[in-house]
């Protein structure tokens, strides 16, 4: 008689997954300047990267102050405190459109899938693409800064340092909206076609480089709420007297208003899509 004994059930082990450890508001702080100090390596390995930040501040202020000085102003000296500030806002605004054209570029390499695989914070490739960009920011400035004082342009010394860090702040703000494009679209080079639509009116239909008073009316109309023409303005008070007006507090605000709206909605698809 066969006697059949029942063995018991073997399952191949199971491999658990390790709990994800929670990441503290200060490492993720401090990744986020890590990955930000990436971002700057890539530009130490890849120069070219600054050649925007670079030339455009000095082919543009070279460009437009011979062309339109004498037209303007009468002469190029007259024409430097107008230009400069609104080269400088367009410069640094047009900058900021980096941010979604790499951050683009990095997801379709598959560099944040790498990312999630690491114990970091999920939202520090994004705020170090941004802090990277600061730099990119500061350099442009200090460049148009310099053209224009060598041209013979003499702003107010505190003026100059308001300004900056009055552009670079708006700046970073207005880099959100590109953050969000980069992570919505599907190519890079979209990405920056559609900025370079959005920003191209925006800069030349202000007071940058014309006063407006020879533009239509209801361009005019448009002009006075542009919140370029703010930032223009206020740059302009800032660096020839040091005054400290009203177009600074709405260019502070407007900087608010966009960070309060489009850092939530740019987190959001970044964790939907990164």
């Amino acid at each position: 008689m066969t006697t059949i004994i029942d063995k018991p059930i073997t399952t191949a082990p199971t491999t658990l997954t390790p709990p994800v450890r929670a990441v503290s508001v200060r490492d993720a702080v401090t990744q986020s300047f890590t990955m930000g100090y990436r971002g700057l390596l890539k530009i130490r390995h890849n120069p070219e990267q600054l050649f925007d930040v670079v030339l455009q501040p000095i082919i543009f202020t070279l460009m437009f102050t011979y062309i339109f000085g004498g037209a303007i102003a009468g002469n190029i000296h007259d024409y430097l405190p107008i230009i400069i500030p609104g080269i400088l806002v367009q410069t640094v605004i047009v900058t900021s459109i980096v941010t979604g054209t790499q951050l683009r570029e990095d997801m379709d390499k598959g560099v944040f899938d790498r990312f999630r695989s690491l114990p970091i914070a999920r939202i520090s490739p994004l705020a170090g693409a941004l802090l990277a960009d600061v730099v990119r920011y500061l350099i442009a400035t200090t460049i148009t800064f310099v053209v224009g004082i060598a041209m013979g342009w003499r702003p107010d010394a505190l003026g100059v340092l308001g300004a900056t860090l009055l552009v670079i702040v708006c700046s970073f703000a207005v880099s959100w909206i590109f953050a969000l494009m980069g992570t919505l679209m599907k190519k890079a080079s979209a990405v920056q076609g559609v900025s370079m639509l959005i920003l191209f009116p925006l800069t030349f239909m202000s007071n940058a480089f014309v006063p407006p008073g020879t533009m239509p009316g209801w361009m005019q109309a448009f002009v006075k709420v542009n919140p370029v023409s703010h930032l223009v303005t206020a740059v302009r008070e800032l660096t020839s007297n040091g005054h400290v007006g009203v177009h600074v507090l709405w260019s502070l605000i407007g900087a608010a208003v966009i960070i309060a709206i489009f850092a939530p909605l740019t987190v959001k698809s970044y964790m939907r899509n990164a």
